[in-house]
């Protein structure tokens, strides 16, 4: 399977959605965030970097849950800027 390569304006939408998460996380650790919402820390460490851009659905939601945000708030956040 190829993957479509991603826009300029999805890779800025995972960079802010990893920051928003990072926030969120504050000074809780990386690990525990991670095994509360049932991913790996090296998962929510490729999110949170930008690296993994485009995270599933249900990944988002779990963390979501985890750090007490609500998907309308990530999506508001997070969606791409409209020129």
């Amino acid at each position: 399977m190829v993957r479509t390569p991603l826009t300029p304006e999805e890779r800025e939408r995972g960079e802010r959605l990893g920051q928003l998460l990072r926030e969120a996380r504050g000074p809780r650790s990386m690990v525990e965030i991670a095994a509360a919402a049932g991913l790996s820390a090296e998962t929510l460490r490729k999110i949170e970097t930008g690296r993994a851009p485009t995270p599933a659905f249900f990944t988002v939601a779990a963390l979501a849950g985890v750090l007490g945000l609500s998907m309308d708030d990530l999506v508001s956040r997070c969606a791409l800027v409209s020129s």
